[in-house]
């Protein structure tokens, strides 16, 4: 008897394994997800090195430019400025190890910002 119990659980292990390594990737929706990583690859160093007067610059920076109704940034523009405050929001995480969840949070809602939505919110 506890011979087929060992067999019983050693196939339901394999078959756990098996099944998670043959998975598939998930596909991500966001047709942007490219550039997003691609920028994210540019900027990580560069934002990691930001203090909060440089991050304050560019947050600033982003809002005044987002909400000026002559001014519609390119879709590189966009994603560099959310992509930055995405970084650094990480950057937070990693020195107060006390607020990584809410900066986790803040970094994947900047990260998921869409330019599609932009273009729809500007005049």
């Amino acid at each position: 008897m506890r011979k087929i119990i060992q067999i019983a659980v050693f196939f339901s292990l394999i078959f756990c394994v098996t099944s998670q390594s043959f998975g598939q990737q998930t596909v991500s929706v966001d047709p942007d997800i490219a550039i997003k990583e691609t920028l994210y690859t540019k900027y990580k160093k560069e934002v990691l090195s930001f203090d909060k007067k440089d991050f304050d610059t560019l947050f600033f920076e982003f809002f005044q430019k987002q909400s000026d109704s002559k001014i519609t940034l390119t879709k590189e523009e966009y994603y560099t400025y959310t992509i930055k405050i995405a970084i650094y929001s990480e950057k937070l995480g990693l020195l107060y190890k006390d607020q990584k969840e809410e900066s986790d949070k803040a970094k994947q809602e900047w990260f998921n910002k869409s330019y599609a939505e932009y273009l729809k919110s500007k005049p």
